[in-house]
């Protein structure tokens, strides 16, 4: 079995792939401040519910945007899986050519991704990653990753908005019912969602126009995706499990196997 692990700055996420289909995957708030210590007690735990056993865990990968808990968990993983993880970055071998101006300013996020989406569903292809940041990505036919856009994510904007606006008030993050609200409530969900959801179709619809249009599939993955592209009129698809399938599938090309 293979420990997978998607650092992001609000939530982690991992899974266990066994005879590469996923066994169990698990999201959890990413805490900053926690030792290898405490991680190690959060994931022993969490397999514990589905009847896995850490020690049946042979070997592990970490995508991180969090360079102090890749660290973390780096440790965890030697002190307590007795394995030493691979660290997606500069060097992995991923089958993508970056075409960034500096390759190394690319997420491990964004690079596990577009192995995935290639692997997966073809190029050419954008993806869309609705996390703390929401990144877009593009990618040839031919494996180039070419580089992207990066916005707000729809928490943190919304967050803004109500720590600066003394008279507006924390929402949920919903579908409304209608363009135009009735009341105050209302009116600032239509203005995130709708507003959101023209962004995400905006932003897509420019990167189609730059890569030559035609036949490009557009995924997308992240917590918030399922909500925001169930009214977005050019996303294909929604695949909650890219990243860590991408992590999966970098495992096996960075593993020696005997």
């Amino acid at each position: 079995m293979i420990l997978a692990i998607d650092v992001g700055n609000t939530n982690l996420v991992f899974g266990i792939y066994h005879n590469d289909s996923l066994a169990a995957s698990y999201r959890i708030a990413t805490h900053h401040d926690y030792t290898e210590d405490e991680y190690s007690l959060v994931f022993t735990s969490l397999l514990h519910l589905k009847d896995l056993d850490r020690n049946s865990i042979e070997g592990g990968i970490i995508s991180s945007v969090v360079p102090s808990l890749t660290v973390v968990l780096e440790k965890m993983c030697k002190k307590y899986f007795e394995f030493a993880p691979i660290i997606v970055g500069p060097g992995i071998r991923s089958g993508i050519n970056i075409k960034y101006e500096n390759p190394k300013e690319v997420g491990a996020d964004r690079i596990v991704n577009a192995v995935a989406a290639l692997y997966k569903y073809g190029g050419p292809a954008i993806i869309i990653d609705f996390g703390t940041a929401t990144t877009f990505d593009a990618l040839t036919a031919e494996g180039d990753y070419l580089g992207g856009a990066i916005a707000p994510g729809i928490g943190i904007s919304s967050e803004a908005l109500f720590k600066s606006a003394a008279k507006l008030y924390r929402v949920e993050i919903a579908k409304p019912e209608r363009v135009i609200g009735k009341n105050t409530a209302s009116s600032i969900q239509s203005g995130i969602y709708n507003g959101y959801v023209g962004l995400v179709e905006n932003i897509v619809d420019k990167m189609k126009e730059e890569m030559g249009g035609g036949s490009i599939c557009t995924i997308a993955t992240g917590g918030l995706a399922p909500l925001i592209c169930s009214n977005a009129r050019n996303i294909d698809r929604v695949d909650m499990m890219l990243t860590l399938d991408g992590l999966n599938l970098l495992y096996e090309k960075n593993t020696v196997k005997s």
